[in-house]
């Protein structure tokens, strides 16, 4: 069984729908309201395990209703909560979501506890990284974690898949411990400079990241699916899946967990990327982050319903 180890953000969704995304100084009236398990990393830890991953998650929630509510979801889904740190002094995160008809949102994330992940924390877990056959984490925790991460997973030559989201400054040196990074458009831009409009947009950006010292970019474009390049003069775009979205919160996410899973059972890169591009797209399906990650079988199924080529 592939081993996935996840390192990163746990915060609880508190979401809502309403017409229209509201103006500065604007209330909008929406409904209904949903709350749920969610932040980056538990949405990505939750995808690579319903797709069949043994997942370990490394987090940090307070020792609180909304921490013990993270800590049932991870168990019923059988993720190693080992690692999960449980602070008193902190309150567990949240992220205010709201979602428009058009199924786009807004966010705003308030990290809490995760967000003070410590560099003992991360050391604590040593052992699992010398078993894991894939790292898998985001920006969205302390940059000390994420810092500690890449120097362990470089010390057990552990591959890195780096969602560099939601982007904040890092220190540039780390990207090459990095053996995959997968930015979505304005993560790219935050990264190259370079504004991602469109295929040839995404290959000079892609380049440019390349040359940060990444092995492999994959920059996902939504609907259109995810940009690959590995270096030379082209790159693939890996098509994605027409569904009909309802809620495109945690996309990002479901790509990311199915692109870890996929890699560690031996799919190329290329068709890793139809694996997780097919786990995104069912995931807009439904509403929520991790309660909408979709399950192994599921995905199994669009993909042969669609003859998606590998």
């Amino acid at each position: 069984m592939s081993n996935v180890l996840v390192i990163g953000s746990y915060v609880v969704d508190l979401m809502s729908r309403a017409p229209h995304l509201p103006k500065p100084g604007e209330t909008v009236l929406g409904g209904p309201f949903q709350m749920g398990p969610g932040g980056k990393g538990g949405n990505q830890a939750t995808a690579a395990s319903r797709c069949g991953s043994e997942v370990t998650f490394i987090t940090k929630v307070g020792d609180d209703l909304f921490g013990q509510e993270a800590l049932k979801h991870f168990e019923s889904e059988n993720i190693n909560t080992q690692y999960i740190i449980v602070d008193p002094s902190q309150s567990t995160g949240a992220a205010l979501i709201a979602v428009d008809d058009k199924s786009e949102n807004s966010i705003v994330v308030a990290l809490g506890a995760c967000g003070t992940i410590t560099e003992e924390e991360v050391v604590a877990a040593e052992e699992r990284f010398k078993t894991a056959d894939i790292v898998l984490l985001q920006l969205e925790t302390s940059i000390e974690a994420v810092v500690t991460t890449m120097k362990l997973a470089k010390r057990y030559n552990v591959p890195v898949i780096l969602n560099p989201a939601p982007y904040q400054e890092f220190p540039r040196e780390i990207l090459s411990a990095v053996t995959y990074i997968t930015p979505n458009e304005t993560e790219a831009f935050e990264l190259s400079g370079v504004e991602v409009k469109d295929e040839e947009s995404a290959l000079v950006a892609a380049r440019k990241i390349h040359g940060l010292g990444v092995e492999t970019v994959i920059i996902t474009l939504g609907s259109k699916g995810a940009f690959l390049y590995t270096g030379g003069e082209k790159g693939d775009l890996v098509p994605g899946l027409k569904v009909k979205a309802v809620d495109t919160t945690g996309a990002g996410d479901a790509f990311n967990g199915g692109f870890a899973h996929a890699l560690c059972t031996g799919y190329s890169v290329r068709e890793a990327m139809t694996f997780a591009n097919a786990v995104a797209a069912l995931s807009v399906t439904k509403i929520g982050t991790a309660p909408a990650m979709p399950y192994k079988h599921e995905v199994e199924e669009i993909l042969k319903q669609e003859d998606v080529e590998k």
